[in-house]
């Protein structure tokens, strides 16, 4: 599940750092969505709004499905859900289901959002994970 945040024609990103080969998060940085997995139990909306107030420490007041996309190499789903916050800044959370003590979520930044369509579009993989250079 991932959630698109926009304000002022911005899109909320959380930078996160990949494993290396000693399976800690020091390898590459890149931008992804807020967003995580369904606890058991648990609704989409639910997840949604758990995760947006885990990873950056904004409420949800509304979450509307957008679409789901299949993963690249058949290995599950994302469903993307617009979310509707309250006012107020976003600021670094944490990721409580992460088993390592090394940081993955490593911060925030809000980038000039890509039209509502592109949600919808084939090239929707290039919004939903950034490669940070």
């Amino acid at each position: 599940m991932a959630a698109i945040i926009e304000r002022d024609g911005l899109v909320l990103m959380v930078r996160h750092r990949s494993k290396d080969a000693s399976g800690r998060h020091v390898g590459q940085e890149y931008l992804t969505l807020p967003g995580g997995g369904i606890e058991p139990g648990e609704t989409s909306a639910d997840a949604v709004r758990r995760e947006v107030a885990e990873e950056v420490c904004l409420r949800v007041t509304d979450a509307t499905f957008v679409r789901r996309v299949e993963h690249r190499q058949d290995v599950g789903a994302t469903s993307i859900f617009r979310a509707h916050v309250d006012d107020g800044p976003a600021a670094l959370g944490t990721d409580p289901e992460l088993e390592c003590t090394c940081p993955r979520l490593v911060g925030l930044e809000w980038i000039p959002a890509p039209g509502r369509g592109d949600w919808e579009g084939p090239d929707v993989w290039s919004h939903l994970k950034v490669a940070i250079s």
